[in-house]
């Protein structure tokens, strides 16, 4: 099935390379992130009235939780978490630690500023993981990349600065 990744548009076939989806396939997911991450903001700040937002927090939690148990069991990728290794546990510990923070305090702020102004502030999040990512994973950005995070890195200071 030509690795069996299937794509509209990819000749006769119907099928794509393994090595193009893998390659380009990041692009989607991550298009797709920032659709469900602009939700995010628009439903939250709705959802945010008449409540407090560490509460609210909880309850998105809640709602994570039981979708995510539900999909990962649906979709037979389940296993045995005992099995992962102890810096598998650390890091993913450290990783929801800093989820629940960002979450924290991204509610306080929809619930205080305008989700126009919130949502493009929070992404100056881009910015720091790439500069993360250089110390600590030693990736090397190319010119152009480090053009787009300057652009975001202004996008943001526009914002901030405007009041």
């Amino acid at each position: 099935m030509g690795g069996g990744h299937q794509s509209l548009g990819a000749g006769a076939t119907g099928y794509k390379s393994t090595a193009m989806i893998s390659a380009h396939g990041w692009f989607y997911w991550a298009l797709l992130s920032a659709i469900f991450a602009a939700m995010t903001a628009i439903f939250a700040k709705i959802g945010l009235q008449g409540i407090n937002s560490d509460f609210a927090t909880l309850i998105r939690t809640f709602v994570i939780v039981l979708v995510l148990s539900c999909f990962v069991y649906y979709t037979g990728k389940w296993s045995n978490p005992f099995a992962l290794g102890q810096k598998t546990w650390f890091f993913l510990s450290l990783s929801a630690l800093a989820t629940g923070a960002s979450w924290v305090c991204y509610f306080r702020a929809l619930q205080i500023g305008e989700a126009s102004k919130v949502a493009p502030v929070d992404k100056f999040s881009v910015v720091l993981v790439a500069i993360f990512a250089v110390i600590f994973l030693g990736e090397r950005p190319q010119l152009r990349e480090w053009l787009g995070i300057l652009l975001v890195t202004a996008g943001v200071l526009v914002l901030s600065l405007g009041k």
